[in-house]
């Protein structure tokens, strides 16, 4: 166990602070920058776990704020919520990710980015051909079919 000091009415004091200690679901969202909703709703999801205090209360390990960290940056890569927990299932629930485990996740979602990343590129260098005209040509337009592939299932607009 660590000390802290905090200003206490106008004096330095020092403070114990547990680091074993669980954390509540607004301490997450403070330290992670997080709405307690998200939480919520990742907790909903299967991302992160809670315990439940004898009082109801979630409680979280601190690990969490790392698993936590892990999904803000796949979301910022454009991993969906559902690949970001299909990768968080190889983790061990009770663990901080560690460096390896972000190798392997990374690893993981390189590829799909790597084809996004293809596909808007050539987007963006076929929006010069694109007269804005708005016709969506399903048999022409090289933005909205390419190659015709919607052709295949039928007529009227596919989206």
């Amino acid at each position: 166990m660590k000390g802290q000091r905090m200003q206490h009415d106008d004096s330095l004091v020092d403070t114990p602070v547990d680091m074993a200690a669980d954390l509540s679901v607004g301490e997450v969202a403070r330290r992670s920058g997080l709405a307690v909703s998200a939480l919520h709703f990742y907790e909903a999801r299967g991302l992160i776990d809670s315990l439940r205090s004898a009082g109801n209360q979630r409680r979280y390990p601190r690990s969490v704020l790392r698993r936590v960290a892990v999904i803000k940056v796949a979301q910022r890569m454009g991993v969906p919520l559902a690949a970001i927990g299909d990768a968080l299932q190889a983790l061990p629930a009770g663990r901080t990710p560690t460096v390896a485990d972000w190798r392997r996740l990374s690893q993981r979602w390189r590829e799909d980015l790597d084809e996004r990343i293809r596909t808007l590129t050539a987007l963006r260098d076929q929006l010069d051909g694109c007269i804005g005209c708005g016709c969506l040509s399903l048999k022409v337009c090289p933005l909205r079919n390419a190659q015709d592939t919607l052709a295949k299932e039928g007529p009227g607009p596919h989206f």
